[in-house]
């Protein structure tokens, strides 16, 4: 069975994205930014919310086609509907069960891609087992919270603290 594993950007505030859902302020390239998209080639499953795969749209995304090629993906949404969705892509309704069923079937562990909302839910559920936080220098100050709303309870012990001359870090921390 797979870990679920939010690998996520961060801003030192606790941020995902800033104001109006803009990433402009986190960086994008370098060391930290190589060692991220190096690790996600090791996944073969994404989940993530429905915000966030709409996100991809403003990047060229296709709506029902997956954002990540080597991946199947599992979006979480109670009210999206898109016709013609790729063999990989696999709309869901927010339930623990199929969560549970997601894990216990992939292949690898399985790629949180945020958003903040669905995070906080899974969150709240017990259901992350492991947080790399992809730590930027700035403070944004507004807009998206790394878990959401929820205000839940977790402790995380830190298992690897990676550093990028750039300011990145990439801390590794699993639940308690």
């Amino acid at each position: 069975m797979g870990k679920i594993i939010y690998y996520v950007a961060s801003s030192l505030d606790g941020f995902i994205a800033g104001k109006n859902d803009d990433i402009s302020q986190f960086i994008l390239q370098g060391k930290g930014v190589e060692k991220y998209q190096s690790d996600l080639a090791k996944f073969k499953t994404v989940i993530m919310g429905r915000r966030t795969y709409e996100f991809g749209f403003q990047y060229g995304l296709e709506p029902g086609q997956p954002a990540y090629p080597n991946m199947e993906h599992y979006i979480f949404s109670n009210s999206m509907e898109i016709k013609n969705l790729a063999e990989s892509v696999h709309i869901e309704k927010i339930t623990i069960d199929k969560v549970k069923e997601i894990k216990a079937n992939s292949e690898t562990n399985i790629y949180l891609c945020g958003g903040g909302e669905f995070a906080g839910w899974l969150l709240e559920n017990g259901l992350i087992d492991q947080l790399k936080l992809k730590l930027n220098p700035i403070v944004l100050g507004d807009g998206i919270r790394i878990f959401g709303n929820s205000k839940n309870f977790a402790k995380w012990n830190l298992i690897e603290n990676e550093s990028f001359k750039d300011g990145l870090q990439i801390l590794t921390y699993e639940r308690k």
